[in-house]
């Protein structure tokens, strides 16, 4: 038979015309979308994008459970959920569920049954509706009926909610699939809603997630997760709970779980068994961070410090047997009515039975006088000479901090700013001179290279040990490490350059919250980068039995961390002490592609600048390394990728910006666009 293809496949060229004819509004496309690059006749055609919005909804009186929906473009124009009279067909899948009275979560109408093959053990599954009937009631418009029929006896007073997500695929046109969710919440007998499930935001998820994307990419908002993830829904492979507060907490504590450090793994087995193994999960920040995730923005955020419960509070501490008290110190507990009686949301003390006070970060306590530092000139610093660094040693209230009362301080003097090629790291413990108001002088014993030129700077780290809640239960020795300053000096008169801006802080704190490595003491991208420079490798720490060195460059050392489970070859540097750290378990929570969550100022495109030094890589396929070489093949590292950057590298350079740059056919925007 012939295959008959959708009519605007046919009509394409004519709707083209017609419609480039007419003044389209600017596209509402960023450079990380591949839409951005297409030709404008081909996005003014197809419309890429996705908005389902559910109008409105109703349960008759024999339970027929019916949503009236929209799908349109991101500018309100109608779709076509079928594709024929738009590209790209619509799939919207339904699920129907409430909120019982005196409940705070949702029972789903809309279930399955799942044998487990390998328990053989059956479970009620809150899903999606499966048989339901749509109609079309105007351009773009929908009605869904469902098969699923609420129960007789339902209570019309008690909040219901229809939640959707749907897809809609454009890869005849290579645009990939576009997603959209939707929760429309009401109650039938007409009331106003009063009871709301707002626990967590999906923008708190974001913050990471970029998008948080899961079943394929099409479940992407909180609201619709948390009406199947809830107690009446188990996996009968492993008995584990997806009930959300279990569930998501498990998964964040991950490879911390006491179970799983105990030898047994944290796994879902979902869809067509696939096993979903969360055990080498590890949180980019302290999970004892509540409000990272419950932001004020929700309703119910303050849900974490006044709702706490066994399943809740047993999903992070998964040691702790409620029903014999094992590893509680409260003893058995046979349900949540006495939880808020020890755990208030605020005690009178950090590190208490409270919500906040058990929750406590210990180097954000509140106990700790702080460590804050300043550069305040560099003397003497021109070529051949021994720079001296004015800087001051003072506490959050003011206060003058003596040198010696510092466990680690040290002065790192690194150059030139055009790419940092060798440091020098000095403790100032014994030889700083410090006055009674902080200040402090301090005369490096390296001088600056005789032949220097340029811009060179002087960061300053580190920390003192400070003793909490003296003389209880709860004293402890806490960290207490200042945010590292970095002050750049010219070494020959010319103009201060200081070194060039490539990722920001505060990006990495969207994900990181507080981000400090090595024992916390350096802390600033500014610090970062005075050591792990292209001639940088753990050849110091890595044992000569372990091979070749390991680069640890920044630019190509981040990008391997953060490709992590995806790399194609093995990333292992040896630290302080022996410590043998491989990344190679990362799981990345975010998309890799889109180089804006870490980059600043377009600083992923090429070319990079020209006095960029070549990378010291003995473990990669290529060593020395071209800057660009080091950073692309960071995350591409198969061995062919290689050779491409190898084949178009010659005695002058590297040849990539020919064809990845800014408006070239493969430039870096372009390649990465999702």
């Amino acid at each position: 038979m012939k295959r008959l293809h959708p009519p605007w496949r046919t009509v394409a060229i004519a709707i083209t015309a017609a419609v480039t004819l007419a003044s389209a509004p600017k596209r509402p496309y960023s450079p990380q979308q591949r839409a951005f690059y297409r030709d404008a006749a081909v996005i003014n055609f197809v419309r890429p994008g996705l908005v389902l919005k559910i109008e409105s909804a109703n349960i008759a009186s024999d339970g027929t459970i019916q949503a009236q929906f929209k799908v349109t473009d991101p500018q309100g124009l109608p779709l076509d959920r079928l594709g024929i009279t738009t590209p790209g067909a619509v799939s919207v899948s339904f699920i129907a569920a409430t909120i019982p009275a005196g409940e705070t979560q949702y029972t789903a109408y809309t279930t399955r049954v799942q044998l487990s093959p390998i328990t053989k053990v059956s479970a009620v599954q809150a899903g999606t509706d499966s048989g339901g009937v749509f109609a079309q009631v105007g351009d773009g418009e929908y009605t869904y009926t469902f098969k699923t029929k609420a129960p007789a006896n339902i209570d019309r007073s008690a909040t219901h909610s229809i939640g959707a997500y749907a897809s809609r695929s454009l890869a005849d046109f290579d645009l990939g699939t576009q997603y959209s969710n939707d929760v429309f919440t009401f109650v039938p007998n007409g009331s106003q809603v009063t009871v709301v499930r707002d626990v967590v935001r999906t923008e708190s998820c974001n913050q990471c997630h970029d998008p948080l994307a899961l079943h394929g990419g099409a479940r992407q908002k909180v609201e619709l997760c948390v009406m199947c993830h809830t107690p009446q829904t188990t996996d009968p492979d492993t008995g584990n709970t997806v009930d959300m507060k279990v569930f998501i907490h498990k998964i964040h504590s991950g490879a911390n779980l006491p179970s799983v450090k105990a030898g047994t793994p944290y796994q879902i087995i979902g869809f067509n068994q696939s096993v979903n193994d969360f055990s080498t999960v590890v949180f980019p920040s302290d999970v004892r961070n509540c409000t990272i995730c419950h932001t004020p923005a929700a309703a119910q955020a303050s849900n974490y410090i006044t709702k706490a419960s066994r399943a809740a509070c047993g999903s992070c501490h998964d040691n702790v047997d409620f029903a014999s008290g094992v590893n509680h110190a409260g003893g058995p507990q046979f349900d949540d009515n006495q939880c808020t009686i020890c755990h208030t949301p605020q005690g009178e003390l950090e590190f208490d039975a409270s919500i906040l006070g058990a929750h406590t970060v210990p180097t954000q306590s509140k106990s700790l006088p702080g460590t804050a530092f300043e550069i305040i000139k560099v003397e003497n610093g021109s070529a051949g000479k021994k720079p001296t660094v004015t800087f001051t040693l003072k506490d959050n209230s003011g206060s003058a901090i003596p040198a010696s009362a510092m466990n680690s301080l040290s002065l790192v003097l690194s150059g030139p700013s055009s790419d940092y090629s060798a440091m020098v790291s000095e403790s100032a413990i014994r030889n700083a001179s410090c006055g009674s108001d902080g200040t402090c002088i301090y005369t490096f014993q390296a001088a600056i290279p005789s032949t220097a030129t340029g811009t060179y700077s002087v960061g300053i780290e580190g920390y003192r040990n400070i003793t909490v809640l003296p003389g209880t239960t709860k004293q402890q020795v806490v960290r207490d490490y200042g945010k590292n300053k970095v002050m750049s000096f010219s070494v020959d008169g010319s103009p201060v350059e200081p070194r060039r801006k490539v990722v920001d802080i505060a990006k990495c704190n969207n994900c990181h919250t507080s981000l400090a490595t090595h024992g916390g003491i350096r802390n600033q991208i500014e610090q970062c980068v005075l050591c792990h420079n292209p001639n940088a490798t753990d050849v110091a720490r890595r044992p000569a039995s372990e091979g070749p060195a390991q680069s640890i460059n920044f630019s190509l050392m981040i990008h391997k961390i953060h490709t992590g489970e995806n790399l194609a070859t093995d990333y292992t540097v040896y630290g302080f002490g022996g410590s043998k750290n491989t990344f190679n378990e990362v799981r990345f929570p975010g998309d890799r592609r889109n180089c804006a969550e870490c980059h600043v100022n377009g600083s992923e495109q090429l070319p990079l600048s020209a006095n960029l030094l070549p990378v010291q890589d003995p473990r990669g396929w290529i060593s020395p390394a071209g800057p660009t070489t080091a950073a692309c093949t960071a995350c591409h590292g198969e061995k062919f990728v290689a050779s491409h950057a190898l084949s178009n590298t010659t005695v002058l350079g590297e040849a990539c910006a020919t064809c990845h740059g800014p408006d070239a056919d493969f430039s870096v925007s372009k390649v990465h666009a999702r």
